[in-house]
């Protein structure tokens, strides 16, 4: 494309400025207007009064018309931006492609937050809960004559003693 360069002057300032004060364009002089008829019988007497008539008459070459040489440029300039569309497209697969990861590893973490957020933890076994059971079982069936049951209650004594030293030994 070529390149222009606009001046502005202080007449064209002044031009603006005044406004419709002056004719924007000079107006055409109009011709008269003369019907084809009349031009071809002018044409026709004229043509005959100056020139001989030829022999033989030169065929006339059509034109030769040359290829624009920008058509090269273009081209050049069109496969730089396809190339430049298609690192675009590249780059563009590449973050797609991350960002999927990125929320696969999210929706990931999330799911391991939830789970260990809302778990209800197992309650640790009471120590000894056989024995306890059994002695109270023996209790309420035994409510006349209750030493029956106390060899089950040292029985429950002697775990409970063993699990509390148990317990005590760990923490020092």
């Amino acid at each position: 494309m070529g390149d222009y360069t606009i001046q502005i002057s202080s007449r064209l300032i002044n031009q603006l400025a005044e406004g419709d004060n002056q004719a924007k364009r000079k107006e055409k002089k109009t011709k008269p207007k003369v019907s084809p008829q009349s031009k071809a019988d002018q044409a026709k007497t004229h043509h005959d009064a100056e020139k001989p008539k030829p022999i033989a008459e030169l065929p006339t070459q059509s034109p030769f018309f040359f290829p624009v040489p920008q058509q090269a440029a273009v081209n050049t300039e069109l496969e730089l931006i396809k190339s430049i569309l298609k690192e675009g497209e590249k780059v563009l697969e590449k973050v797609e492609r991350q960002e999927r990861c990125i929320v696969h590893e999210v929706t990931e973490r999330a799911k391991d937050l939830r789970e260990k957020e809302f778990k209800i933890p197992e309650p640790k076994p009471m120590p000894c809960s056989s024995d306890h059971e059994a002695w109270k079982k023996c209790y309420e069936e035994n409510v006349d004559n209750p030493l029956k049951c106390s060899g089950l209650v040292m029985r429950f004594q002697d775990c409970a003693r063993l699990f509390r030293q148990q317990v005590s030994s760990k923490e020092t």
